[in-house]
């Protein structure tokens, strides 16, 4: 993911390279920005917070989110974020 911190609303806001591209409400310090990018995924994708999980780039712009959910929920989830593309 590529994250945007600082914008005026939580949105995906595409795609850039290979990555989805999230703008955020929330500052890039203390880590504000990463938790309201775990918070308004998880929200995308009906998950709880606790669901989703950031692997790297807490200090970057690029990061890695494992989201963690059941084998049956892979194929909804995976809906979620093709359609989120395409909102």
């Amino acid at each position: 993911m590529r994250v945007q911190p600082g914008a005026r609303r939580c949105a995906v806001a595409g795609v850039h390279g290979e990555r989805l591209k999230v703008a955020v409400n929330a500052p890039p310090a203390q880590g504000r920005a990463n938790e309201a990018l775990l918070r308004y995924l998880a929200h995308c994708l009906g998950l709880r917070s606790a669901s989703l999980r950031l692997l790297a780039g807490a200090s970057s712009r690029d990061k890695s989110v494992l989201i963690e959910c059941e084998p049956s929920q892979a194929g909804q989830i995976a809906g979620r974020l093709t359609a989120l593309l395409g909102d």
